[in-house]
């Protein structure tokens, strides 16, 4: 048998083992697949219901507002920019643009700040959840109900308007009212015009003569609960006394300038002696109307001072030009704090504690704690509120439409409302109405935008 050799034909040649060269072109990389693992046709068909209802009821109203907006009331003749121009030289319409300024800056501002103190402070009592639900419970109420309570609330007359109520009651308790409007004497009465709602007596009065101040005008029902049967003065030597009383009786049969058993005093009637001018003496009537003067009064006339005639104050106009924008506002914040409260405590319940408890280790007292580090974790959901809300008051109606009467609906005029009444009103003109809508839309957008922004800057953390 032969053996091969060295070199030979049968040799077995060496294997090599280094790694093979890597090829130069680069990898091709696989098709990426849609989320849903479907095809961007089969996606695109499923969208395109959704698209078209978008296109119908959004981007169609729009675009018809826009080319609106150029023509005038009739929609026949081309306006250009001169509705737009209305919108800042119409009187009515710039007020409509200054009060939603007014809401923009103060509605949301006063709901987000108390939303802020609710939930901070509903977090350290032990009744915190039902207070929460209490301060809610007005977003279950819708704007057309709301307006209808406020409405209410602010009514001029003291026994319906719950703010008038408060409002007189605070007032009558530091100043005193008057208690007889509308009174005044007969021509057949001892007393006379005094000037400046004043009544006085047509001669001097004596010491020792009793003195009769009969009035009329009174209702019976608004005479004081505690006032007496009028009862006739007795003469008192060196002194001035007499009664003053509602000169009717009821049912009739009295006679003018008598004490009649059924007639009643005048009850804290102020009554003056005025000598030259000057008052030298002075005092108030008892509750069966009698008074007595000192000596000082012999000789002089005797004044009944307007005071006792004013009208009784009836409170203040909530829904007056000068209020009715704040006071609307005020049924907004009611509505919409308990929403921004609840938003802002989710917020507070995912803050660490352990940063609030090392600030207070390290010596921070609750305001710095609360101002240092709780308002500067809290300002994305802060953000979230006051950008929601902003864009809420921007389109407000209901309630301006519902609260203002219409003596005062043009001061408390807003664009919304100024867009219905633009559109549907009697004088309906829907290229300043179009263009209305168009300004609104153009006031929206930049807060939109910021919110947007700002969403997606809290998504990439």
């Amino acid at each position: 048998m032969t053996t091969a050799t060295a070199g030979g034909a049968d040799a077995v040649p060496p294997v090599d083992k280094r790694p093979p060269e890597r090829s130069e072109r680069p990898a091709q990389p696989r098709p990426r697949r849609s989320v849903t693992g479907t095809r961007k046709i089969v996606a695109t068909a499923f969208l395109l219901p959704a698209l078209v209802l978008l296109g119908a009821l959004v981007l169609y109203p729009i675009g018809y507002s826009v080319y609106r907006s150029f023509f005038d009331q009739s929609g026949t003749g081309f306006a250009g920019v001169d509705n737009y121009k209305a919108l800042f030289t119409d009187d009515t319409i710039r007020t409509a643009v200054k009060n939603n300024a007014i809401w923009v800056v103060f509605a949301p501002t006063i709901s987000t700040a108390l939303g802020l103190i609710f939930a901070v402070l509903t977090e350290r009592i032990r009744w915190g959840t039902a207070f929460k639900l209490i301060v809610f419970m007005p977003m279950a109420i819708s704007m057309l109900a709301a307006g209808i309570i406020f409405r209410l609330v602010y009514d001029q007359a003291p026994e319906r308007g719950v703010a008038n109520a408060v409002w007189v009651g605070v007032h009558d308790t530091f100043a005193e009212s008057a208690g007889y409007p509308k009174a005044h004497p007969l021509p057949v009465h001892p007393l006379k015009a005094g000037g400046g709602g004043s009544f006085v007596t047509k001669v001097p009065v004596r010491a020792g003569e009793p003195v009769q101040l009969p009035l009329v005008g009174v209702a019976p029902a608004k005479m004081p609960t505690d006032a007496k049967p009028a009862k006739a003065a007795t003469a008192q030597s060196g002194k001035v006394a007499g009664t003053a009383w509602l000169d009717f009786t009821k049912g009739g049969g009295g006679k003018p300038n008598v004490i009649d058993t059924k007639e009643l005093g005048l009850k804290g009637l102020e009554v003056e002696a005025v000598r030259n001018g000057k008052v030298v003496a002075s005092a108030k009537a008892a509750a069966d109307g009698t008074f007595t003067l000192p000596a000082s009064a012999d000789g002089a006339l005797l004044r009944l001072p307007a005071s006792n005639f004013k009208e009784p104050y009836n409170g203040v106009d909530w829904l007056g030009p000068t209020l009715v924008t704040p006071g609307i506002i005020g049924s907004y914040v009611w509505m919409w704090a308990g929403f921004a409260m609840v938003l802002i405590a989710a917020g507070l319940a995912g803050l660490p504690r352990e940063l609030l408890e090392a600030a207070r280790v390290d010596g921070a007292n609750e305001w710095q704690v609360f101002r240092r580090i709780t308002v500067p974790m809290l300002a994305p959901v802060l953000a979230v509120v006051l950008v929601t809300l902003m864009i809420n008051v921007l389109k407000i109606f209901d309630l301006v439409f519902i609260i203002a009467p219409g003596s005062s609906q043009d001061d408390a005029n807003v664009l919304a409302l100024q867009l219905y009444r633009s559109s549907f009103g009697t004088d309906a003109d829907l290229g300043i109405g179009s263009a209305i809508a168009v300004l609104l839309l153009l006031l929206v957008i930049p807060v939109m935008i910021f919110n947007i922004r700002r969403m997606r800057r809290e998504g990439r953390r």
